[in-house]
């Protein structure tokens, strides 16, 4: 007897979100695909009014940059608007070797190499270095692209709880029997509540067992560290990770991403990464903008900027704390002695419905942010996860304040 076929579509009309969202659709309270009308900064225009920006990983406002902008522009002046090849064929210009060079030395190591875009570069380092014979430890906090890289390599995977050490360790010690080599991924800064893997840590056990270590930077470069090169400089551990990833998205104000570390292993993927050489290569602006967004941030202008991303980072956090509000510190002190502060200021609702509400409440008072909820994060963990910018001013923060001073009783009713 035939089988009856399932309709591959019903997927799209009953899973489980789907009630919700038509709710949220009826009452306006959508937080996602809204529309940006201007350039990204600290104010921004969306949909018909000027909103304070609290939702963008533009950490060093360099999108704004005349320097960078110029050099985006001067960029496709002389290469055009694409390349319209992969980086293993006619995709390579001069922007790529220099932008690689210059990527290589500010990460201390032997090489890197340039991806059309953070995603990519996670996909193919883990998928190419990782085969079917391999293990891969995982962090249960990483970021997608970490995820779906180990799946297309195909390895054992061994995931173990968030910031768990302990787990870590155990996941470590099964590792040893399943034969091939053994790849321990992290995020250095996790994307939604900004907290701070404990680099050297992780570290240290993946080297007691045999592992490599591999850290994604993509919040952590042009942020964290004196020279901005991530979490591993800012505690201290960048000679303990072998592999670092990082994404020109956030505060390198472009789109692309890379992978540094030893020259062989750099070479292999070169040659081996189906990411890199089945792809076209970044468009000529997107270059010319990342590669004079890294000479800003390695330049004395740098750690200028990054402490006055730090600075208005303290001043969100401790505001939004004076209100009442459930904010999730990172906890974490770097190789300097001082706490590690990123610029994502996570604060805690709870419950994804009123999570919602309260965001529109502050799009309503001019105020954009940005909102986790399930599976982003846990049932029952739904957060507004705001950010700030070195070009945030005082005034753009105390604006905002005074937006979430006025949502705080519908914040209150989330705690119960």
């Amino acid at each position: 007897m035939a089988q009856t076929v399932t309709d591959l579509f019903e997927k799209a009309r009953s899973h489980e979100r789907v009630e919700i969202l038509r709710a949220a659709r009826e009452q306006g309270v959508i937080p996602y695909y809204r529309v940006l009308e201007g350039e990204a900064g600290p104010v921004v225009r969306m949909e018909g009014a000027d909103r304070v920006m609290l939702g963008s990983n533009n950490y060093l406002g360099l999108t704004r940059d005349p320097r960078v902008k110029r050099a985006a522009m001067d960029a496709m002046e002389r290469y055009g608007t694409a390349l319209t090849g992969s980086r293993f064929l006619n995709g390579t210009i001069p922007l790529h070797v220099e932008l690689e060079r210059e990527i290589a030395d500010w990460m201390g190591t032997e090489d890197a190499l340039v991806f059309t875009t953070g995603y990519q570069a996670n996909l193919g380092a883990i998928g190419t270095l990782l085969g079917p014979t391999d293990t891969v430890i995982c962090d249960s906090g990483d970021h997608a692209s970490i995820m779906d890289g180990v799946a297309m390599s195909h390895a054992k995977v061994r995931p173990f709880r968030h910031n768990r050490l302990d787990k870590l360790a155990t996941m470590l010690e099964r590792a040893e029997s399943d034969g091939g080599g053994v790849l321990v991924v992290v995020d250095g800064v996790f994307s939604m509540e900004g907290d701070v893997c404990d680099v050297p840590a992780v570290a240290s056990l993946a080297r007691q067992h045999g592992a490599r270590l591999m850290v994604d930077e993509a919040h952590g470069v042009g942020v964290l560290g004196a020279r901005g090169a991530g979490a591993c400089e800012a505690l201290g551990a960048e000679a303990e990770v072998d592999l670092r990833m990082g994404t020109f998205s956030k505060s390198l104000a472009s789109c692309g991403g890379f992978i540094a570390g030893a020259a062989d292993v750099i070479d292999f993927l070169r040659t081996q990464s189906r990411t890199y050489m089945f792809t076209a290569a970044s468009v000529p602006a997107a270059l010319g903008a990342a590669l004079e967004a890294v000479r800003i941030c390695r330049s004395a202008e740098g750690p200028e900027l990054l402490d006055r991303l730090r600075a208005n980072a303290l001043y969100l956090e401790r505001g939004l704390s004076d209100l009442g509000f459930r904010v999730i510190e990172t906890g974490t002190v770097g190789a300097d002695g001082d706490a590690v502060v990123t610029p994502v200021v996570p604060v805690l609702i709870g419950d994804d419905w009123q999570a919602a509400l309260v965001w529109k409440a502050l799009w309503d008072a001019g105020v954009y942010v940005n909102v986790a909820l399930y599976p982003a994060v846990e049932r029952g963990g739904a957060l507004l996860r705001t950010s700030v910018m070195a070009t945030h001013d005082r005034d753009h923060l105390d604006r905002a304040l005074e937006a979430f001073d006025g949502v705080r009783g519908l914040a209150e009713a989330a705690a119960g």
